[in-house]
């Protein structure tokens, strides 16, 4: 009767911990289902798997214990026989018992280990495909199929690290007028920096549009004219951003009674506008590297410090050789952030006949690309300080900077031809970030420590 009572006990457990582990299973799916992180997703699913195979190896355990006591669903013939029940077969059904929780264990972890190396060989070899825009979150593996959230597509699609190339020329012209005059307009610095961040917006729709026009976004599913589902809604938006900017751009120039100012803004513009816009396009012919450094370097860079300058009481504010020298540098961190977003589009620009320099060069090449152009970066740096264009407080704080281009060096050469590739750009983002603040604090503690310093005037 005891080991009756001890068997009817331990199916009834088996029951109840298959109920409970059957409700919490339909738990995670649920919260798996409304998990908006990609990580929180990968976690959730392999607890699911866990409890599948839980579930799998309680239902064998219930199975082998029905075969082993065919007499439980009778007790009263059960007791009648009990005087030739022997503990032999009582050991056998626990020993089944254990037999079957064990297979299940060795089950759960040999397949949680398969599927652990299958991901681990998915995020390093990927899934073959290089299309456009392809991109994966920092945090996550290679999409291969998996549903990204519309909040991480939204991320992407903003792009908040690539508008430090309005804050950079801004931030460092600023700081070159302040080298000179002493003086620094918050109010105008403000007024530009979201003028500078409208006409980036342009940018980045603008290109997402005629992108869509040529098919090179048509596997982007971060790209504003697919999430939006509107390429009309999505080029009226650019076009009302840069009509804003430039409106911003404009005001602050007149304020300042300088006229050269706009026409640097305007030439700064031109630039974007052929750069991606019909009937120019001059990217699809892999000039698009020389137009940034045009652009964001000597134009913006130098309008901005014409307008923080035009503060000051000089009649004729003039353009100087440090300014020039920093500009050059910004224009080039600039530029490099451009090459190396097309690392990961090679195969989507060869699709659409984007002749950029990857798809000239290949990726091999490219990477040695890279290499000379942060080497010239820094030699260009120890010239200007030199030939005394920067001050010598420049020349120390931007040398601190050498560890993050060394990353990014390392970083193109170890990955030029994996999925993470695409990460690039952004390791070039930092650079450029990190460059043009130790540039421009550079120009402010020059003036601090010295008060006389002067720059030769090369245009007046």
């Amino acid at each position: 009767m005891k080991k009756v009572l001890h068997l009817s006990v331990l199916v009834s457990i088996q029951h109840f911990s298959t109920l409970l582990s059957f409700l919490k299973l339909k738990l995670l799916i649920f919260i798996f289902i409304l998990s908006p992180s990609e990580s929180e997703r990968l976690r959730y699913r392999d607890e699911e798997l866990g409890f599948v195979s839980a579930l799998i190896s309680m239902a064998i355990t219930c199975c082998n214990l029905t075969q082993a006591s065919s007499g439980f669903n009778n007790l009263n013939e059960y007791l009648q026989k009990q005087s030739s029940f022997k503990r032999k077969p009582s050991s056998s059904v626990d020993s089944k018992i254990s037999t079957t929780y064990n297979v299940g264990i060795v089950f759960h972890c040999r397949y949680r280990r398969v599927l652990h190396v299958k991901r681990r060989h998915q995020y390093r070899y990927g899934n073959g495909t290089h299309a456009r825009g392809a991109e994966v979150s920092p945090t996550s593996f290679e999409d291969a199929g998996e549903v990204i959230s519309k909040g991480t597509l939204i991320w992407r699609a903003i792009k908040l690290p690539i508008y430090s190339v309005a804050l950079v020329p801004l931030t460092v012209g600023s700081a070159a007028a302040y080298l000179q005059t002493g003086i620094f307009s918050v109010r105008c610095y403000f007024v530009l920096l979201a003028s500078s961040v409208l006409v980036i917006t342009w940018l980045n729709l603008s290109n997402d549009v005629y992108d869509f026009d040529t098919g090179a976004d048509k596997n982007k599913k971060e790209s504003v004219v697919n999430l939006v589902g509107s390429r009309t809604g999505t080029f009226i938006a650019a076009c009302l951003c840069l009509a804003l900017g430039f409106i911003g751009l404009t005001w602050t120039a007149l304020e300042a009674g300088n006229i050269r100012s706009i026409l640097f803004l305007a030439c700064a513009i031109i630039c974007g506008y052929i750069y991606q816009c019909p009937p120019f396009r001059l990217s699809y012919l892999g000039l698009g590297e020389p137009l940034c450094f045009a652009a964001f370097g000597p134009f913006a860079t130098c309008a901005f410090y014409l307008l923080q300058g035009s503060s000051s009481a000089m009649n004729h504010f003039p353009l100087t050789g440090t300014v020039l020298s920093a500009s050059i540098l910004v224009g080039f961190t600039t530029s490099l952030i451009l090459f190396c977003s097309h690392f990961h589009q090679v195969e989507g620009d060869k699709e659409v006949g984007k002749l950029s320099p990857l798809v000239r060069l290949g990726t091999k090449r490219g990477a040695e690309v890279v290499k000379v152009a942060v080497i010239m970066l820094y030699a260009l740096l120890v010239a200007s300080g030199l030939s005394k264009a920067l001050p010598l407080t420049c020349i120390f704080l931007c040398g601190l900077t050498i560890p993050m281009g060394n990353l990014v060096v390392r970083f193109v050469e170890d990955n030029k031809d994996k999925n993470k590739i695409f990460m690039a750009k952004y390791f070039c983002v930092r650079l450029h970030a990190l460059f043009g603040a130790a540039l421009a604090a550079g120009l402010v503690v020059a003036r601090m420590v010295n008060t006389t310093f002067t720059s030769r005037p090369l245009f007046s």
